[in-house]
């Protein structure tokens, strides 16, 4: 009777309502627990990627709504307002890479992962050169601010100044962290600062090329309106109401417009560099294919050297003439260009392609393993080919459209438009094809068979087992007594038919092969820097012919020059360094 009052007690103990809500307070702090846990821990990397790509986004889109407002020169938004804008985006910047390297210099004993890939020396250097040329401008800038200190703003004096330390501190910083694959902070701190660094550089990209766009979009309209178009003179004078406190003021604000193309090539190498050091946040490196290729020796190189610099010569030669005529005789600058052009693309065409047919030949497989470098170089490369085929088609369709009054250029401008187009296809297909080609390792190299041939040794009869392998093991192949002549002779001429490799110069290519690709690779190397000057420095007929503008009209064919030629640009000197990249590896 007292062990069932006690098993009822206990009982009701169980179930009373005392237990109960004990029972539910711990199911709430287990509950609370829970929720803490999934809160504080690490955060999923591609929620954490897609929300710093947002923020990067709308960074770019607020200050290019920015700048759309300034381009039509009202009053409500003034040219130190984007500034100042744009001088606040690289105090933050500033502001994390500081913070970045003194975390990095405190963590010194732990050796952090590195992109074999990322930023290689040659661009690291190229980057410098350009950086140079960038504080160089902003010296310009400061100049032309001291001249017109007393009626401008302060913003136009801070800006350059902050500009020149953002640059020095960006080289710096690019120059010994750009290699980093990032492991912690990955979720918030790092990733929202890299993109943070890589839209700032974005955004003074699109600052520049406004800036340039507006400069010649000012000499067209002065230009069509002394040929009799009306309603066109729209532009707005920029210039300050007092005069300049110094003799060199109009030499400063001219010598601007030639450093700009270089200010734009630095700023979008360095969004690019910094986007491949996002991607690598939290990335696991494989360890295999993350490591450098050993320098070859490369073979005698002559051909294309001497063609690539004839016609780096060339297209300086023909840059001077055509700003030197344009003015006098617009029709036939525009002609010297065009006949000039197709020349050029004829042979890049041809080049590109005998590099195609040589791949085609070699039975190397393709690398398909992760690397964000390449694949970005990629995907750079096609994308940027967009403005130019663009361009071309619309200059295609208004000489399909041309009445027999229209230039007599017009044949010529067709075989260029049609030309431009299949010489970026064949181009992008030979760089990507290199950049993809599997490197041969000395470990992928099949070692041939080596045959010796050595008297038999006389050697005292023995009634025991004789391990022959273990007594010449230091010898590739032994040969037994009972060898005929015929064989020896046979072992004789296959010996001397091997190559032997010696130490790490293994051919990439056989011979004659990868000699035809270095030089064809120079040589569209050459090409391309040719054809980024041509038009950075002023080169550009589709603004002087005319026959564009009288198909599409001056507002749409404007905003297609406007959209085209930075991206032209930008294609050019991007496809200088893939070609580099390819002339390194083939």
């Amino acid at each position: 009777m007292v062990e069932h009052s006690g098993l009822d007690i206990m009982c009701l103990n169980k179930y009373s309502p005392a237990s109960s809500s004990s029972s539910s307070s711990n199911a709430e702090k287990k509950l609370f627990s829970k929720l803490k846990v999934s809160l504080t821990k690490k955060y999923p990397q591609k929620n954490a990627e897609t929300l710093s790509a947002q923020y990067g986004t709308n960074l770019l889109l607020i200050g290019v709504s920015v700048m759309l407002a300034l381009a039509q020169h009202g009053p409500a938004v003034k040219k130190e307002h984007l500034l100042a804008f744009i001088t606040a985006l690289m105090l933050v910047q500033l502001v994390w890479m500081l913070c970045y390297m003194i975390r990095r210099e405190r963590e010194r004993s732990a050796v952090p992962e590195r992109d074999a890939h990322a930023g290689t020396s040659w661009i690291r250097g190229g980057l410098t050169m350009l950086a140079l040329l960038s504080l160089i401008m902003d010296a310009f800038r400061i100049g032309y601010f001291v001249g017109y200190h007393s009626c401008v703003s302060a913003v136009l004096g801070v800006y350059p100044i902050v500009h020149a330390l953002h640059t020095i501190s960006q080289v710096h910083f690019l120059w010994f962290h750009i290699k980093d694959v990032i492991k912690k902070y990955e979720t918030f701190e790092s990733r929202f600062g890299v993109i943070h660094a890589v839209f700032t550089n974005l955004l003074l990209w699109c600052n520049g090329v406004m800036s340039e766009a507006e400069h010649f979009l000012n000499n067209y309209r002065r230009r069509l309106t002394a040929l009799g178009y009306a309603n066109l003179s729209t532009g707005v004078c920029v210039c300050p109401d007092c005069n300049c406190t110094t003799s060199v003021c109009s030499m400063f604000s001219t010598s601007l417009y030639y450093l700009y193309p270089f200010n734009i090539e630095y700023h979008i190498f360095v969004s690019a560099m910094l986007f491949v050091m996002w991607k690598n946040i939290g990335r696991t490196l494989d360890l295999h294919s993350n490591h450098k290729r050993p320098s070859t020796r490369s073979p005698c190189l002559l051909l294309g050297p001497l063609l690539g610099l004839l016609v780096l010569a060339s297209s300086v030669t023909v840059l001077v003439v055509y700003l030197i005529h344009v003015e006098k005789s617009s029709q036939a600058a525009v002609s010297m260009f065009y006949c000039y052009g197709v020349v050029m693309l004829s042979c890049m065409c041809v080049a590109s392609g005998a590099g195609l047919l040589v791949y085609r030949v070699e039975d190397w497989p393709m690398d398909m393993g992760s690397n964000p470098s390449r694949t970005l170089d990629t995907e750079l490369l096609l994308g940027s080919s967009l403005g130019s085929w663009l361009m071309s088609w619309c200059s295609v369709v208004a000489v399909a459209a041309a009445g027999r009054s229209s230039p007599s250029f017009r044949w010529t401008c067709l075989a260029y438009s049609l030309l431009l187009v299949l010489e970026k296809c064949v181009q992008n297909l030979f760089i990507v094809e290199s950049l993809y080609r599997r490197s041969r390792d000395p470990d992928d190299v099949p070692v041939p068979e080596i045959f010796s041939v050595t008297p038999a040794p006389v050697v005292p009869p023995y009634d025991g087992i004789v391990n022959r392998a273990y007594e010449t093991q230091d010898k590739l192949c032994t040969t037994l007594g009972g060898e005929t002549p015929e064989d020896r002779a046979a072992f004789s001429r296959k010996q001397t038919d091997v190559t032997l490799p010696v130490g790490n110069r293994l051919n990439v290519t056989p011979g004659r092969k990868r000699q035809i690709l270095k030089n064809i690779t120079i040589f569209l190397f050459m090409c391309n820097i040719s054809l980024w000057i041509l038009p950075a420095f002023g080169c550009r007929p589709q603004y002087d012919s005319g026959l564009e503008l009288e198909t599409f009209g001056y507002s749409i064919w404007t905003t297609v020059l406007n959209l085209a030629f930075p991206m032209n640009l930008f294609y050019r000197m991007h496809s200088v360094a893939s070609l580099f990249e390819v002339f390194r590896k083939v």
